[in-house]
């Protein structure tokens, strides 16, 4: 009996807003191939996340692992810190 645990994405973005209580805002950039023109496009798309310890700050480069949903929008929580950024 070998229990299988479900793949769980990992996704790495800039933080790019705090939003409320243990939560902050990531821009995900992936590259993809155009359909018609074949060429190499960038697609943003920002993802809420849950950072118990409030451990980022705006501009910090993150990795976040996806979680059962704790919100309706935040299905992801906080890693780690990959690169720290500057805060103004």
């Amino acid at each position: 009996m070998s229990e299988k645990q479900a793949h769980k994405r990992v996704i790495q973005g800039r933080v790019v807003s705090k939003a409320g209580n243990k939560s902050v805002v990531i821009l995900v950039e992936r590259k993809v191939v155009h359909a018609k023109y074949r060429k190499i496009v960038k697609r943003f798309k920002k993802y809420t996340i849950h950072d118990e310890n409030h451990e980022t700050k705006i501009g910090d480069v993150v990795s976040a692992i996806e979680c059962k949903p704790i919100s309706k929008t935040k299905a992801f929580r906080f890693k780690e810190i990959i690169t720290a950024g500057v805060e103004l």
